[in-house]
């Protein structure tokens, strides 16, 4: 049994070691997301991060429901018009929407809580 444990110990200590000179990728690997910071109001939204020089690739929209009631999000390729997301935000909560921007960039807005559209070029302008 002792012999058992020991092995399994050493087993647990290797294997980390051995993955990572296998070229196995591991959580750490994994390409980070920019997260862009959004604060839902009456009528309006506020950025906390500057939206110039974006480019294309995958963002997480971080968006915070400050007007207190149901507000909604909805993100639309700037050339296509294609729907990139769209969803609910119940009063007070915050929730995440990936999403993949190209070069056409995009434009944001709340089709509940009436928003202007927040038009955003990515890329060289």
């Amino acid at each position: 049994m002792r012999l058992l444990r020991n092995t399994l110990s050493s087993a647990l200590l290797i294997l980390p070691l051995l993955a990572i000179g296998a070229g196995i990728a591991t959580a750490d690997d994994a390409e980070k997301v920019t997260t862009i910071h959004l604060e839902e109001f009456k009528g309006y939204f506020e950025v906390s991060e500057t939206l110039m020089n974006l480019e294309p690739g995958d963002y997480v929209f971080e968006v915070k429901n400050s007007a207190g009631k149901v507000v909604g999000f909805m993100v639309q390729d700037l050339k296509t018009n294609e729907v990139l997301t769209m969803g609910p935000i119940e009063k007070g909560k915050t929730k995440e929407y990936k999403i993949s921007i190209s070069e056409n960039g995009f434009r944001f807005r709340c089709p509940i809580n009436p928003t202007p559209w927040y038009e955003v070029n990515v890329g060289a302008m």
